[in-house]
């Protein structure tokens, strides 16, 4: 699997923004970014300007938008423009319909965000009659996530909706509106390829978020492998719960499995360094924290042999130093088990 750091999150002076597209990708490219989203509040427009950008810089320009509404904010990846005008509060599932219709994915910007009159329409206020018509969720938002408050919710509510038993993905979005010097760092959204090519194709890179693919951190990129007798499982896979029980018998008949983790570091050259060091990784899962193991920056990888009894999904999630602050670093989407 190729791990590609991407931004999801992006605006140009075709709506809001005050750097354009070519000069958005040039600093992509010196932050080591594979790819960006391009999602303009309600328009496309922007997209012109994608094929000269790709070819300076290199940089993959996904096709996307941010419907922009009184009700909230909506991100559409891998879909043309979308009428969005005629929805209403208790309608918003007609509108994904269209996106879902024309190929694309979508996801609740920054649900949590202060709204009127701070900023209208920011806070989520669309009636959701069906969870499972939500692609993913933007749960770390702007520079520096895991210090913003509104971001807390946002992880909350994802988390419970992956214990109701919904597929949702997780992604982090800078909201990217220029490129002047800005304190701080943004988090990356790293998405899982079979090829790293595949970063300029917007149908894999749609399919490998819709599928979960994806890991959201603020430099280090932390991989997940579940080990089943010999099948191999990795971030957004469903483990066949029957496979780990015929696998091995742990202790008191219950069954395990074999997690391994690896912390490597940044896209960013320098960002893995003093001011962001990982000290322990945490095993969470809708039963709660299976574990908890101590990291250091000598460390590349670690195995931990866990019981599966009641997991419907886990996720790793690392946390240390950023900024001189203790904080969560960098967490994966979840590895699912499933009964057939």
């Amino acid at each position: 699997m190729n791990w590609v750091p991407f931004e999801l999150h992006t605006h140009t002076p075709h709506s809001d923004g005050r750097h354009s597209l070519l000069e958005m990708c040039r600093e992509a490219k010196k932050l080591g970014l594979g790819g960006i989203a391009l999602t303009d509040h309600n328009t496309v427009s922007g997209l012109a300007e994608a094929k000269a950008a790709l070819e300076e810089t290199g940089v993959a320009v996904i096709p996307g938008m941010e419907w922009t509404t009184f009700y909230g904010h909506m991100l559409t990846l891998g879909a043309p423009y979308c009428e969005w005008r005629d929805l209403g509060p208790r309608d918003i599932h007609k509108g994904i319909g269209r996106v879902h219709e024309a190929g694309g994915i979508v996801g609740i910007a920054h649900p949590y965000s202060l709204g009127s009159p701070i900023c209208t329409g920011c806070h989520w206020e669309y009636e959701i009659k069906d969870w499972n018509d939500i692609d993913y969720i933007e749960v770390w938002h702007e520079m520096m996530p895991p210090y913003k408050n509104h971001n807390v919710p946002a992880l909350q509510q994802w988390t419970a909706l992956l214990n109701e038993g919904y597929r949702i993905a997780a992604t982090a979005g800078r909201d990217w509106h220029h490129s002047d010097h800005v304190e701080g760092w943004s988090a990356f959204t790293y998405v899982g390829l079979a090829d790293e090519k595949d970063r300029f194709s917007a149908e894999s890179v749609v399919k490998a978020i819709q599928s979960g693919r994806c890991i959201v951190s603020m430099g280090p990129l932390l991989h997940v492998e579940a080990s089943v007798g010999a099948a191999s499982y990795g971030i957004g896979d469903d483990i066949d719960a029957a496979d780990v029980g015929e696998s091995r018998e742990g202790k008191d008949g219950e069954t395990s499995m074999s997690l391994r983790i690896h912390v490597e570091p940044s896209a960013e050259p320098g960002r893995f360094g003093d001011e962001v060091q990982v000290t322990k990784l945490i095993i969470e899962s809708n039963v709660g924290e299976l574990a908890v193991l101590p990291w250091t920056d000598q460390q590349s990888a670690a195995e931990h042999h866990l019981q599966t009894e009641g997991l419907r999904w886990l996720r790793v999630k690392a946390m240390g130093v950023l900024y001189g602050g203790f904080t969560t670093i960098a967490f994966t989407n979840p590895i699912y088990f499933v009964s057939r």
